[in-house]
C-alpha cells in the first residue's frame, strides 16, 4: 500500500490516542520500505530497516502500533516475548523460532489471498459435487419425476439454501493430529514429515450440506494453487516486509549482578537475539530466510533497568529510540470517545444483544477518565487497560440484569458514575494508609 508518513499516522490515529513521536517514528521506517522497494537491486542489497525501541510504561499503545501498523499494509507480524528465551530449558537457544512464526505467517497471508482468486472456480465444482450428493440422498423422493427434472429442482433448491441442513456423507482427508514431544518443544505431525510420499488417507464423514461446503472449499481451493509459488512468494515476503515485535525487552536487559544466575541467561538471550537482529541465515521448512531485511521493533516499560543496561551490540542494533509517555485524563476521554473500537461502542453493541442501548453522556466520559486517571496515579499505572477495570465495574448490574426480555435505554450520567465507582476509589485511597 503506497501510503506517505502522514497518511500512516492518520491511520494510526483511528485507533491509537497520542504517541505522535512513535507513530512518526513507525510511519517513516513503513515509508522508507517503500522508498527501497523502487530502488535496484544493487542498492537495495545496501539498505536495512532502522530498528526502533519504544520505551514506556505498560497500556500506553506500544503493542497497538506494531499491531495495526502491519494490519494497514497486509504486512507478515509477529509478536514475541523477549522473556520466553529465558525459561529452563531455553537460555536463549530457540531464538530462531520467531522467524520460523513469521514465515508461517506470511505463508498464511499469501494462501489466503490466492485462495480469494481461485474461489470463485473452486465453489462452482463444489456446488456441483454437492447438488450430485444431495440428488443421492434424495433419490428414493424423485418418485417418477425425470432425472434432469429432478436435479434441475435440487440445484435450485441448493442455491436457496434449502438443503443446508440436510445430512450427507462425504469423504475428507483424514490429517493426522500433531503429537508434542516434550512440554514447550513444539508440536511436530508426522504427515509433515514424509510430505507427499505417502499418500493421503480419507475417511467418510456425515455432515450437513454447509459444513461439507466449507470443508470442500478448502480442500478444492487448496487444489488448485501451487503450493511452490506460494511457499516462494512467502518466504520473499517474510524478508522484505517482515515486521517482529519483541516485547518485554528491558527484563532481558537488567544488569548483571554478582551472584550471576539469572542476569547470566539473560544476557545470553542478549546475545542469541543479536546475531538475528543484526542479519543472519534461518533454516525453516519453507526454505532458508535472510533476517537482514525484517523491521525489528522492540519495546519495553524499562523501569528498573535502562536501554543502555542492553549489551552495547544490541543497542546499536535499534538505533531508533521513542519514548511513550503516561496516559492523561484529555487522553482518557479521547480513548473512550474517538478510536472506531472505542470501549464504550463495544460494551454498547454487546449489550444491545439484549436489548440494552448504553448513552454516555459528556459529564460521565469526564468522571471516567477522571477515575482512571486517579487510579493509575495512586496504585500501578498499567495505561489503557485501566479502563477495562473501570467499565467492568461502572456496568456490572446493567450487564448482570440484562437478557430479560425488557428493551431499554440506560443513560450513564456523571452522578450514576460516582455512585457505582466512588466507593470503591475511596477504598483504593484508603489502602495507602494501611501498614
Amino acid at each position: 500500500m503506497n501510503l506517505s508518513p502522514k497518511q500512516i499516522v492518520e491511520k494510526l490515529d483511528k485507533y491509537i490516542i497520542g504517541q505522535e513521536n512513535a507513530k512518526k517514528a513507525v510511519a517513516i521506517a513503513l515509508r522508507n520500505r517503500y522508498r527501497r522497494s523502487l530502488l535496484t537491486e544493487e542498492e537495495r542489497e545496501e539498505i536495512t530497516p532502522k530498528n526502533i525501541i519504544m520505551k514506556g510504561p505498560t497500556g500506553v499503545g506500544k503493542t497497538e502500533i506494531a499491531r495495526r501498523l502491519a494490519k494497514l499494509v497486509g504486512a507478515p507480524f509477529v509478536k514475541v516475548e523477549a522473556t520466553k528465551y529465558t525459561e529452563v530449558g531455553y537460555v536463549g537457544r530457540d531464538v530462531e523460532s520467531m522467524i520460523r512464526d513469521l514465515v508461517e505467517c506470511s505463508v498464511r497471508i499469501v494462501k489466503e489471498e490466492r485462495f480469494k482468486k481461485v474461489m470463485e472456480k473452486a465453489s462452482s465444482i463444489v456446488d456441483e459435487k454437492l447438488v450430485k450428493f444431495v440428488c443421492e440422498a434424495r433419490k428414493l423422493d424423485r418418485g417418477e419425476t425425470p432425472v434432469e427434472i429432478f436435479e434441475k429442482n435440487v440445484l435450485e433448491g441448493y442455491k436457496k439454501g434449502y438443503y443446508d441442513n440436510e445430512m450427507i456423507e462425504i469423504e475428507v482427508i483424514d490429517a493426522p493430529k500433531p503429537m508434542e514431544i516434550m512440554p514447550g518443544a513444539g508440536e511436530i505431525s508426522i504427515g509433515n514429515i514424509f510430505g507427499d510420499f505417502l499418500p493421503k488417507k480419507r475417511k467418510k464423514r456425515k455432515l450437513t450440506v454447509k459444513e461439507a461446503r466449507k470443508m470442500m472449499l478448502d480442500e478444492e481451493a487448496d487444489k488448485l494453487i501451487d503450493k511452490d509459488s506460494v511457499n516462494e512468494e512467502a518466504v520473499r515476503r517474510a524478508e522484505q516486509e517482515g515486521i517482529i515485535f519483541i516485547d518485554e525487552i528491558d527484563k532481558i536487559g537488567a544488569k548483571a549482578s554478582k551472584g550471576g544466575g539469572q542476569d547470566v541467561s539473560r544476557e545470553g538471550v542478549q546475545r542469541d537475539i543479536l546475531p538475528i537482529v543484526e542479519g543472519c541465515t534461518v533454516m525453516t521448512k519453507y526454505g532458508s530466510i535472510k533476517t537482514d531485511y525484517i523491521l525489528f521493533i522492540a519495546a519495553g516499560a524499562f523501569h528498573v533497568s535502562k536501554v543502555s543496561d542492553l549489551i552495547p551490540e544490541l543497542q546499536g542494533r535499534f538505533p531508533i529510540l521513542v519514548e511513550l509517555r503516561s496516559l492523561t485524563k484529555k487522553d482518557f476521554v479521547e480513548i473512550l470517545t474517538t478510536p472506531e473500537n472505542a470501549i464504550t461502542l463495544q460494551y454498547d453493541k454487546l449489550l444491545s444483544v439484549d436489548g440494552v442501548r448504553l448513552k454516555f453522556t459528556d459529564c460521565a466520559i469526564e468522571e471516567i477518565a477522571k477515575i482512571a486517571e486517579d487510579m493509575n496515579a495512586t496504585s500501578e499505572d498499567i495505561g489503557a487497560r485501566r479502563l477495562h477495570t473501570v467499565m467492568e465495574n461502572l456496568l456490572e448490574e446493567v450487564s448482570f440484569t440484562a437478557g430479560d426480555g425488557v428493551e431499554r435505554e440506560v443513560v450513564i450520567d456523571k452522578q450514576y458514575v460516582i455512585d457505582k465507582l466512588d466507593v470503591e476509589r475511596k477504598t483504593k485511597d484508603l489502602k495507602k494508609y494501611i501498614l
